[in-house]
């Protein structure tokens, strides 16, 4: 089966097809990733248990791993590790 494109009128988002300008595209600044990162880990490597309720644990699990893409390859990797190691030590406090 040949792929056949959409016609153009369906072509984009229904912001353009409506005549808006299509939005920016989102680059965010790794320096801000890596100061929220950094801040991050240091709260948790200060606690001596769990510093956030549940549900905020659960987000920052969610989103620190996220975050990192922003960032080089092996610095990403290096503070997953961390984050995860501090995790660990406090679920077990």
């Amino acid at each position: 089966m040949a792929h056949v494109n959409p016609p153009e009128a369906l072509r984009g988002s229904q912001q353009e097809r409506f005549g808006a300008e299509p939005a920016p595209a989102f680059a965010p600044d790794p320096d801000q990733m890596r100061e929220w990162l950094h801040s991050l880990l240091a709260e948790a490597r200060a606690a001596q248990t769990m510093p956030w309720p549940p549900l905020n644990t659960k987000l920052y699990r969610m989103l620190f791993p996220q975050i990192t893409v922003w960032l080089p390859e092996d610095e990403g990797a290096q503070l997953r590790f961390q984050f995860e190691t501090e995790l660990a030590r406090l679920e077990a406090a």
